[in-house]
């Protein structure tokens, strides 16, 4: 008969490559089950939590919120098969990545015309302030995440 492993946060965190503190969160908003503790109150995880951490983190990794990642181990804890709708979100990730590109085109396209309009500016300017900043144009922005989130790995 094989023992299960168990390993404390600590080498849980090595394992998996994600912190303590990460591994703790998952845990506090139901990504992971609860560990069990030792007499002295420390964590013990089986050896399948460093998978199902690795699941989590793809999940992550592709664009996935922790709220749909939540809704596909619900459905994988209760037996079933939820690869169905992984693909189903994944389409959808593809989608929002078409929009996104399509409007940083649009962005490209009149930032290019900007600089074009500035190097006249400058031409006329000769050497003086062209006040480039305060003349442009730009019209207003919905709010989004910093390009970085683009593909961000925590």
């Amino acid at each position: 008969m094989l023992s299960k492993i168990i390993m404390r946060i600590g080498q849980l965190a090595l394992a998996t490559g994600v912190s303590a503190d990460t591994i703790r969160y998952y845990e506090k908003i139901g990504l992971l089950p609860a560990a069990s503790r030792t007499g002295s109150g420390y964590r013990e995880y089986p050896s399948g939590a460093g998978n199902r951490i690795r699941v989590i983190r793809n999940a992550v990794d592709l664009g996935f919120p922790l709220a749909e990642i939540a809704k596909v181990l619900r459905v994988r804890d209760s037996g079933g098969a939820p690869c169905r709708q992984v693909r189903d979100y994944a389409h959808s990730l593809v989608e929002q990545i078409g929009r996104r590109i399509n409007e940083l085109e649009v962005e490209r396209s009149s930032m290019v015309k900007m600089i074009a309009d500035w190097d006249t500016q400058l031409a006329r300017a000769r050497g003086a302030r062209a006040h480039l900043l305060e003349r442009v144009d730009v019209p207003a922005r919905r709010p989004r995440a910093k390009h970085a989130r683009l593909r961000r790995r925590s």
